[in-house]
């Protein structure tokens, strides 16, 4: 099993390549990274059996950038029939798995698969679990079936807590209609990603106050409404009446890039088209000055070098907390509602509140 597998968003196969080949040559991984564009998927065939398993090791999947999900395996070729005598045979050199997953690349050929995949999935369980490969564990490696075609998959392992939480790293959120528009996704996707689900009532709740820098009509303003905050929205544009009507909403007419809360917040959130490095300077400011205590905010990306450029401004952002001598978590992630972008999420670790 020398190929690490990784699924991304269609046209970010550079970008998965340039981030786990650093990764990997910080670590000493000799191997390479390949793609084709718009495949939605990125191979790093690694010199050594060992490679893949060293990886996964090694690095957090939850603090890489671009890959949606990840596992060690290789492409095994499948008959027209019988395919699953062929998978179990495979099999024999893998672990005992504790749950399965079939997948399919995020194109439009991967998405004709799906029918495939759920009519597959019922036989192929029974039959792992009536051969022993297949327990109702969810503390053993998962077995990830990632189908390029009907009769070509990756045969894949993860460990249960170092890998996506939904299959091929996209989330099963539902649009609530009364939403203003579909970027609530994005905050919604960004709490699942950045915050333990058992931690949402400690860390969004009804006593804390949030800010939406760049708020019209309310995508993310709902998202904080809906956890019972009191909200000050800043943008020039109109706001959801709906929104207005909770009472839960102030509105201003300001200037994002100037306006500063009195008193200081819990949360800050911003989805402001503008140039990344103004919106990473943003982020450095609310954190450092204490005048939030958390914070989501999108970094728009530019048309080349893209992972550079996050990397550049994760370093920058980084460093200027450590100048100021605050301890402040620094997550980033491409989430699937994402298009041109990425999400930083922020955390003071300090005890006081700002």
């Amino acid at each position: 099993m020398n190929t690490l597998f990784m699924h991304c968003r269609p046209g970010f196969e550079g970008e998965v390549c340039s981030e786990i080949a650093e990764h990997a040559a910080r670590l000493d991984v000799s191997g390479y990274a390949k793609a084709k564009p718009a495949s939605a998927c990125v191979e790093f065939i690694c010199h050594s059996p060992e490679g893949p398993q060293r990886l996964m090791r090694e690095l957090r999947f939850a603090e890489l950038i671009f890959p949606r999900q990840w596992a060690r395996g290789r492409f095994v070729e499948l008959p027209e029939t019988d395919r699953i005598s062929v998978l179990l045979a495979t099999l024999a050199d893998y672990p005992v798995f504790g749950s399965l997953w079939l997948e399919i690349v995020d194109t439009n050929d991967g998405k004709e698969l799906s029918t495939f995949c759920r009519k597959f999935e019922v036989p192929l369980r029974k039959a792992l679990i009536k051969a022993g490969r297949l327990l109702d564990d969810p503390a053993l490696p998962r077995l990830l079936l990632t189908f390029k075609t009907g009769r070509e998959v990756f045969v894949g392992v993860a460990e249960a807590d170092n890998q996506a939480m939904w299959p091929m790293g996209i989330p099963r959120l539902k649009f609530p209609r009364e939403a203003p528009s579909r970027s609530t996704l994005k905050l919604e996707e960004a709490w699942h990603h950045f915050i333990p689900r058992e931690e949402w009532d400690a860390r969004l709740h009804s006593d804390m106050t949030g800010v939406d820098l760049g708020a019209a009509p309310g995508g993310w303003t709902y998202q904080l409404v809906r956890r019972g905050m009191l909200v000050t929205a800043i943008d020039n544009g109109p706001m959801a009446e709906s929104l207005m009507d909770t009472g839960l909403v102030k509105h201003l007419m300001t200037d994002g890039f100037t306006y500063k809360p009195k008193p200081t917040v819990d949360w800050m959130v911003c989805d402001i088209v503008e140039k990344p490095a103004r919106n990473a300077a943003l982020l450095e400011t609310w954190l450092g000055e204490g005048l939030c205590r958390e914070a989501v905010v999108n970094l728009k990306l530019p048309m080349k070098q893209r992972y550079a450029e996050v990397r550049r401004l994760l370093d920058r952002i980084a460093e200027g907390f450590k100048a100021r001598g605050i301890k402040v978590a620094i997550g980033c992630k491409q989430l699937y509602h994402n298009r041109e972008e990425v999400t930083c999420h922020l955390r003071r670790l300090d005890t006081k509140k700002p």
